[in-house]
């Protein structure tokens, strides 16, 4: 069955920010015969990029897209084997993340109830190692297959294979743009490990009077806490925390602290990506709170603001431009630069 390639589609359904963009050439791929099939069309070349779509919550588009947009529509969940301490739950890049954080929820699978609510789909979580609440895609992670769009063939990458870091894969880098993802394989476990000392968890579970913490409860308490703070995409566009949390030296964080003494930080130990050797002291700092000193928090210009309850989440109140955010978060990440001499990094895509 040949594909229906649309022309001249507008991207405004499928980015969470809610841009009206128009790409060249569109289409839906719900196998990897249909994918194959679509690398061969004749908008799929040097001259016209490909871009793949999962569920457009780590995306900013600030101009039309002159190539071929492939929506990644790839479904199903199913367990795979289990040993004596863990099922291994293979999902389709596809899915809608929290939709696989519900089913394994149901399912007593646990591991991943701190990671509840977050938008996307399954396909993105190992691209972007996804976190919160103190857990990652790499603390479950176990296995993903991806396609190559060059050689057309798939590849199995183990946890090894990825090199996660902070938001950071080799998807993200050194793989950029060269492999597809279809589908992940989490390592979950049979008996939780509960992980309730991160953010608000532990008070919301008291406001909630549960005396019993279960995965079900954690998985609740996070989608709380996410809800109080955080716009839904579908009512106000946006694309989650804009920007990571910035590491930096101790040499630097105790400088900072001799003029801000009140500055969040968390104790980590570093390395450049990808090379080995000693590991270093440093220091987390909380990207929202260096924007909310810079006086971003709540900030309105026409349609693109900054959150008034989440200063990392910067947000499209309906017209906004792509370059009308992407403004913004120049113009935020200069105060910032100015203010602390920090330099803060984009978590979200800049097509």
């Amino acid at each position: 069955m040949r594909m229906q390639v649309q022309q001249n589609i507008s991207l405004k359904p499928y980015n969470t920010f809610g841009i009206d963009i128009t790409a060249k050439s569109f289409a839906a791929f719900t196998n990897v015969d249909e994918l194959s099939e679509m690398l061969q069309h004749p908008t799929s070349n040097s001259k016209h990029p490909t871009l793949i779509l999962g569920g457009g919550s780590n995306i900013l588009f600030t101009k039309n897209f002159d190539g071929l947009v492939l929506k990644n529509e790839l479904k199903g969940i199913e367990l795979v084997k289990d040993d004596a301490k863990h099922y291994y739950v293979k999902a389709a890049a596809g899915e809608a993340w929290h939709g696989f954080v519900l089913h394994c929820i149901n399912n007593n699978y646990a591991g991943v109830e701190n990671l509840s609510l977050i938008p996307g789909n399954v396909g993105a979580s190992p691209m972007q190692n996804i976190g919160a609440y103190g857990v990652e895609i790499k603390d479950v992670f176990y296995e993903l297959e991806a396609y190559h769009l060059n050689d057309k063939k798939k590849v199995t990458f183990s946890l090894n294979d990825c090199a996660f870091g902070y938001r950071e894969s080799v998807f993200k880098r050194m793989y950029k743009n060269e492999f597809v993802i279809l589908n992940v394989t989490y390592k979950l476990n049979k008996q939780p490990i509960f992980n309730t000392s991160y953010g608000a968890i532990n008070q919301e579970l008291e406001n909630m009077g549960v005396k019993d913490v279960s995965i079900q409860a954690i998985s609740q308490a996070v989608i709380n806490i996410r809800s109080s703070k955080l716009p839904n995409p579908k009512e106000i566009g946006n694309a989650g925390s804009f920007f990571k949390n910035p590491t930096i030296s101790i040499e630097q964080l105790n400088k900072l602290q001799e003029e801000f003494p009140n500055i969040p930080n968390y104790p980590t130990s570093s390395l450049p990506t990808g090379q080995a050797g000693t590991q270093h002291p440093t220091a987390k700092l909380a990207a929202g709170w260096l924007i909310e000193q810079c006086g971003w928090k709540g900030f309105r210009k026409n349609d693109a603001g900054c959150h008034a309850k989440q200063a990392l989440v910067l947000v499209n109140y309906g017209q906004a431009t792509g370059k009308e955010i992407f403004d913004l978060s120049e113009d935020i990440l200069q105060s910032v630069k100015t203010k602390f001499g920090v330099q803060l990094e984009r978590e979200v895509n800049i097509i």
